[in-house]
């Protein structure tokens, strides 16, 4: 009879575990992540966002940055031996083809071509080594500081890295390119296949494209060392977020979860209006005042608690000296929640006296 008793306690208590597990979304944390929101970068979500990690083939965004703004991409691009049967995923082109720029650019993002990324980077710069010294040109320009780039494709280098926050923010400036973006949301292309006569179907490999509400882009990326690596962009109510998501066995599921995260706890806030006088700024020696404003709408990413929180803080000195020009930047807005600050915008003087 005990034992009875006892076979039945060990069932009902896996039953409950089961259940209770069941109603869950189970997954692998990355390694380090990030969530931003694209018009300000601020950091929405985060973890180990500056730590160094391989990324594997969302390597491809900083190289299609890259050479969007160094070539153009209606170029017409002869496919050289070099760039045919390189290792790892491929649209396998042949020597002597020819496509556009563009057309490489569609292998590369949808299928991740690393005969692609080879081509490109050759007809860009002559040559890989020259092309990776222009992608960590533009990464610095970005402000990606902890990050070295080696090849154009991702293909496991010791000394090949980035960190979340760094390809999030590069993730984030190539996506205000429009050629850029129209290329990472495209879910399938037709593009020439000129030495078959015929064309090649491109079908996107990101499948979030499909499945999250708003998902615009933009790459995956896998190595062994690399672990799976994606970078996500959807847009919904006027707000873009981009989430990257580094050594993340269930990328997707993870991904999409903090996606949804960020537009469950943030919206988009008109804080100031660009056409209007922020404050003033006394003139030394004289009655008058001088007007000052920002250039640009100041609209952040805020949860409800946050908004009713914030504190705008000016600063730019006191007086202002004469003579000074119209539009001189005299100082900034800042935004703080507590006492941490979250935005600034420069100002300036809208007068001359």
């Amino acid at each position: 009879m005990q034992k009875r008793v006892k076979i039945t306690i060990i069932c009902l208590s896996f039953i409950i575990i089961s259940l209770f597990f069941s109603s869950k979304i189970v997954y692998a944390d990355a390694s380090s992540y990030i969530v931003i929101e694209t018009s300000t970068n601020r950091i929405l979500e985060g973890s180990n966002i500056n730590k160094k990690s391989y990324m594997a083939s969302t390597t491809k965004i900083l190289t299609a940055i890259t050479a969007i703004e160094n070539a153009n991409v209606n170029d017409k691009v002869i496919i050289p031996k070099k760039a045919c049967g390189i290792e790892g995923s491929s649209i396998y082109l042949q020597e002597n083809e020819e496509m556009t720029l563009k057309d490489l650019l569609y292998g590369l993002m949808l299928r991740s071509g690393n005969d692609c990324a080879t081509a490109i980077a050759l007809y860009v710069s002559g040559s890989i080594e020259d092309f990776a010294t222009l992608m960590n040109k533009t990464a610095i320009k970005i402000g990606a500081k902890n990050s070295n780039f080696v090849n154009p494709h991702g293909l496991h280098d010791d000394n090949h890295y980035t960190t979340a926050y760094d390809l999030a923010i590069i993730s984030s400036y190539a996506m205000k390119n429009p050629i850029f973006k129209e290329i990472v949301s495209t879910k399938s292309v037709k593009i020439p296949f000129t030495t078959q006569n015929t064309t090649r179907t491109l079908i996107n490999k990101n499948k979030l494209l499909s499945k999250l509400d708003g998902a615009t882009g933009i790459k995956t990326g896998f190595t062994k060392k690399a672990g799976r690596c994606l970078v996500t962009s959807a847009e919904r109510n006027g707000m873009e977020v981009i989430s990257v998501v580094l050594n993340c066995p269930d990328m997707w599921t993870f991904s999409e979860d903090k996606i949804n995260y960020a537009y469950k706890n943030y919206s988009m806030y008109k804080l100031i209006d660009k056409n209007n006088v922020v404050d003033f700024i006394s003139i030394k020696d004289d009655e008058e005042k001088c007007g000052l404003t920002v250039k640009n709408d100041v609209i952040l990413p805020l949860t409800k608690n946050e908004y009713k929180d914030i504190k705008i803080k000016y600063n730019y000195p006191k007086t202002i000296t004469k003579p000074f020009n119209k539009e001189e930047k005299i100082g900034s807005i800042d935004f703080y929640i507590g006492n941490k600050l979250i935005f600034s915008e420069k100002m300036f003087t809208i007068i001359t006296k």
